[in-house]
């Protein structure tokens, strides 16, 4: 799940270097922060959240075949 918003993230961003990503688990729950530069931040939320929502949506279908939860945190 890490490597999968990893390769979302550089994509979308200017400065794909910055581009940090941890992952911390649960029994049941995978919480995986995002970081990314300041100025790039806009571009991973996107317009109305929009980008932002896209990525967790493809996160939650590619967590349901491991049968356990992933929850995407956009670090500032």
């Amino acid at each position: 799940m890490k490597d999968l918003v990893k390769y979302i993230a550089q994509a979308l961003v200017d400065n794909p270097d910055e581009v940090a990503v941890s992952e911390v688990e649960g029994e049941q729950t995978s919480v995986i922060e995002l970081r990314v530069a300041k100025e790039d931040l806009g571009k991973i939320i996107g317009k109305h959240g929009r980008t932002a929502q896209s990525i967790r949506t493809i996160l939650s279908a590619a967590s349901a075949k491991n049968r356990k939860r992933a929850v995407l945190e956009i670090v500032e």
